[in-house]
């Protein structure tokens, strides 16, 4: 476009000058904007939410800034967090950062089991392979690195990370994704007779699948399992009450035994 049709179409406001050179239709996404406008690229969680990648809890924009910037401009808000690591590969548009330096950026920004269930979820829904993750891990610090030995593509939500990381410290046998005749899939399977299965309001909501689910539980009960469904709010903010309960219920088994 030359500079009068620029020109002409953001009177008519048809397009929106955000800063020098960079102009973008009038509904563009605001948080875009904003990354655009402080002179970075959307990045971090703010991006892997807009990709459907589980984000456990993320809290105002987050903005890649390439170090020598020109004409840096404050953020609006406090919460917003800028991320100054030098790119590590380069971006291709001019509005989002490079999907490796997304991820880097996530990993370093949360913790642990949030950062886990993250990289679980991008090997799930097919964003990164366990080679593109090698590569992250790469470029981060050591301190980081034992999470890639335990990101697992299997979990089909954030959830079921932490679950499995509850797991995990109880030192108990467990299989995950298992498939029972006349059941179906199941999310976990502890010690050969527990089934644990990790309820959302995204998939677990409405009365006809309440009913598919107890249907479930109860074919699942004549083969001789016993069904718990933790909710996940509990899941993944009080996990501890969560493994408490668990080592219970294995002791009450081993009890009736």
């Amino acid at each position: 476009m030359t500079p009068r049709r620029i020109a002409n179409a953001v009177r008519a406001g048809a397009l929106i000058r955000i800063r020098r050179d960079r102009y973008a239709s009038a509904n563009l996404d605001a948080h875009v904007r904003e990354a655009v406008r402080i002179g970075g690229r959307l990045s971090c969680l703010s991006v892997l939410q807009q990709l459907g990648v589980f984000v456990h809890r993320s809290r105002g924009l987050h903005v890649h800034i390439v170090r020598g910037g020109s004409r840096l401009r404050t953020p609006r808000a406090r919460s917003t967090t800028l991320h100054w690591h030098p790119a590590i590969e380069q971006a291709e548009l001019l509005h989002v950062a490079s999907l490796i330096d997304v991820v880097r950026h996530a990993v370093r920004c949360q913790e642990p089991r949030a950062a886990l269930a993250t990289l679980d979820s991008l090997l799930f829904l097919g964003f990164m392979t366990r080679e593109d993750l090698i590569e992250v891990f790469d470029t981060v610090p050591r301190r980081f690195r034992s999470l890639l030995a335990l990101a697992d593509g299997s979990a089909e939500s954030g959830p079921e990370t932490f679950v499995r990381l509850i797991l995990r410290t109880l030192g108990v046998p467990f299989e995950t994704q298992v498939r029972i005749p006349g059941v179906g899939r199941v999310d976990f399977i502890v010690d050969g007779w527990l089934i644990i299965e990790c309820d959302s309001r995204a998939f677990h909501a409405g009365w006809e699948q309440q009913v598919a689910d107890r249907r479930r539980d109860l074919a699942a009960a004549r083969l001789g399992y016993t069904t718990v469904r933790p909710l996940a709010a509990d899941i993944m903010d009080h996990p501890d009450r969560l493994r408490l309960a668990l080592i219970d219920i294995l002791d009450a088994r081993a009890v009736v035994r």
